[in-house]
């Protein structure tokens, strides 16, 4: 995770604009990282809007707070300061970074030698931290400028009160449970004081002589609680929102609260789910007819893409038809092509009405497929081999994958690095004929424009994709994003555009594993990224059924069976809610959204599909409500339609998509 980036936004999102406008406390959040304070499983929800548990029942508190704890405590550059309560250290760490000196008390031993430890690691070297009773403050150390007391008492206690040095101030929260009030308590004669309310607030108790004992409720067995909090399945069944099939009015109807957006990115879980081509193609009508979006992009090669975008306009077919490589059933079957009859039915609909078209665009780089296949071509004819670890990495050195096994199968050798040259040549040249071939077409602008970027950037893509890794998935992902960002400059300010590719390409990777373990980006979270507030992301699940997938890469097509989900997983929870077929708006309920904040296993098969290795070949961790703002339900699937494949007839030319 980009943590500086997910600070600032922090900063602006929960601090600036609600209202703290103290430039030296904004300055020591932007700068003190947040995340050296939480506990390590943690770090990726540091920069949450609420609370963490830092263990011994005590909490790292929300941000909000702490800046407004900081901003009313008036701190100064010279200031002596006392906080109560080090906890994780956080707050003696923004205090560092604005007052001259802080001291700070805390009275669990592990807390305060873990949060001296992270001090010294960060180098700040004006706090000192002792164990003690925090309701008596540090009386050698006094007067103070300012005290934060960052756990509640019953009231305000006497020491602190006598700590305050004159024109003091002490920020405290007091009272009783969910009547705890922030108070700012100033020191103006040597007997007086000012006291300001603050507003309602919720701290874990402060424990000591002048504060609450050690048998306060909230640490023991009976405490007093809450209504117990509902398990993730059944939050789940609470905010399902249910259809009855993908012909249901309704359906697509629910997917009317993304109309604003500019990019809505549309998932899958596997490359061969029947449901999830139906449904993507049931939404995308309707946010064409209803909400103006003009612009469908997938993941697949530009140069085939741009087959079916010409023949949607009406436009005759030149050459093999699109989509005759290895994995032929991604875009060669039934339910794809009933939506690109639909589209040409469309533009025909539209060009009456002299309305643009539907354009219909590749996102992957050009001719990937052709360009796999030429390398393992050339390598079958030098050294099989050397073919079968091309074949083995190609296949499984997916995003999710985690299994040693697959890696050690793929080792690089003298011989497959000795083919290199060879292999840029070829895969180069195949490039070269393939834009020549778009260049004839004369179709616009934009199919030059796109020849010359990827020629340019031809060498190095094509190097990195021999090698494998996640710096070609950088590079592919990286593109993806590129090319809709051309696109929607090409066609101007009302373009809006529906993106259909895998989970793992539209949820945002800085929510899984793929940022955490291998330092991989996707589409998805560069979408997020450059498109502030105009992208939605819509991730498909599934907990079984069948899919079409091959075991090995440029393998057969076959139906598979797949395993019902883990227990520990994503898919799980939502099949244990019972509904058999369901939106989530992961942003429409908090509660949801917090209880899917935790990571868990999710699935994802692609291509290719093992179940016999599947815990370590398809799944990874995610947060499932930060990773996508809706995730779209289906328990029980069933396996694309597959066309079959053979040489086109001219009569074919009339009837394609179906004319495979």
């Amino acid at each position: 995770m980009d943590m500086t980036r997910t600070r600032d936004r922090m900063v602006e999102q929960q601090l600036t604009r609600r209202g703290i406008c103290d430039q030296s406390v904004v300055r020591a959040m932007r700068a003190v990282p947040r995340e050296r304070f939480v506990d390590p499983g943690y770090a990726e929800f540091a920069y949450e809007d609420a609370p963490l548990s830092i263990g011994d029942g005590q909490t790292i508190s929300q941000p909000f707070i702490v800046a407004l704890m900081l901003e009313k405590a008036d701190l100064d550059a010279g200031d002596k300061v006392l906080e109560v309560g080090t906890g994780s250290g956080y707050a003696s760490a923004l205090i560092s970074r604005i007052a001259k000196h802080v001291y700070s008390v805390e009275r669990h031993e592990r807390l305060a030698l873990q949060a001296s430890e992270r001090f010294e690691q960060l180098g700040y070297r004006n706090i000192d931290v002792r164990v003690g009773d925090g309701s008596k403050g540090w009386a050698k150390a006094a007067p103070f400028d300012a005290i934060i007391v960052s756990a509640g008492a019953p009231e305000v206690p006497l020491a602190l009160k006598e700590q305050l040095d004159l024109g003091g101030r002490l920020i405290i929260p007091v009272g009783r449970g969910d009547a705890q009030r922030l108070k700012r308590i100033k020191r103006i004669g040597a007997e007086a004081f000012e006291e300001d309310d603050l507003g309602g607030v919720f701290f874990v108790p402060l424990i000591g002589e002048d504060a609450w004992t050690a048998a306060h409720p909230m640490y023991t067995a009976t405490a007093p609680s809450s209504r117990p909090e509902e398990p993730p399945h059944r939050l789940i069944a609470d905010a399902a929102e249910e259809f009855s099939s993908l012909d249901d009015q309704n359906f697509a109807a629910l997917f009317d609260r993304f109309a604003e957006s500019r990019i809505v990115l549309l998932g899958e879980s596997t490359h061969g789910t029947a449901e999830f081509y139906e449904a993507r193609a049931a939404i995308s009508r309707h946010l064409i007819e209803h909400h103006g979006f003009n612009l469908i992009a997938v993941e697949a090669d530009w140069p085939d893409a741009a087959a079916i975008d010409r023949w949607t306009k009406g436009q005759a077919l030149k050459g093999s038809p699109p989509f005759g490589r290895f994995p032929e059933w991604m875009w060669r079957n039934m339910e794809f092509s009933k939506f690109a009859n639909w589209m040409k039915e469309e533009n025909q609909r539209r060009a009456a009405l002299q309305k643009d078209p539907i354009r219909f665009y590749g996102l992957d780089l050009y001719n990937m497929s052709g360009s796999i296949r030429s390398v393992l071509d050339y390598l079958e004819s030098v050294s099989p081999e050397t073919a079968a670890i091309a074949r083995e990495r190609y296949g499984c050195l997916s995003p999710w994958q985690s299994n040693p096994a697959t890696y050690g199968r793929a080792v690089l050798t003298d011989a497959y690095r000795s083919c290199e040259d060879a292999v840029l040549k070829q895969c180069t040249e195949l490039l070269a004929q393939s834009l020549d071939d778009e260049a004839s077409d004369g179709d616009d602008f934009l199919n030059a424009a796109q020849s010359a970027r990827l020629l340019a950037a031809a060498e190095r893509y094509y190097r990195v994709m021999y090698y494998g890794g996640s710096q070609a998935w950088n590079l592919r992902d990286t593109y993806m994003a590129d090319t809709i960002e051309h696109l929607l400059d090409f066609h101007g300010s009302a373009a809006k555009i529906i993106v259909w590719a895998h989970n793992s390409h539209i949820g945002d990777a800085r929510y899984t594993d793929m940022a955490a373990a291998r330092d991989e980006l996707n589409l998805g979270q560069l979408c997020r990224q450059r498109f502030d507030g105009m992208t939605s992301l819509i991730g498909l699940g599934t907990h079984s059924g069948e899919v079409i997938a091959a075991s090995d890469w440029d393998g057969t097509a076959e139906k598979k069976q797949v395993n019902p989900s883990l227990p520990q997983s994503c898919e799980h929870l939502c099949h244990d809610s019972g509904k058999p077929r369901f939106l989530l708006d992961l942003k429409a309920h908090e509660e949801l959204h917090a209880s899917l904040v935790e990571q868990r296993l999710q699935r994802f098969i692609g291509v290719i599909y093992r179940p016999e290795t599947e815990r370590l070949s398809h799944y990874m961790p995610t947060s499932l409500s930060r990773q996508y703002d809706a995730f779209l339900w289906f328990d029980e699937t069933r396996a694309l339609s597959p066309l079959a494949q053979r040489e086109p007839s001219d009569g074919d030319l009339e009837t394609f998509p179906f004319g495979f």
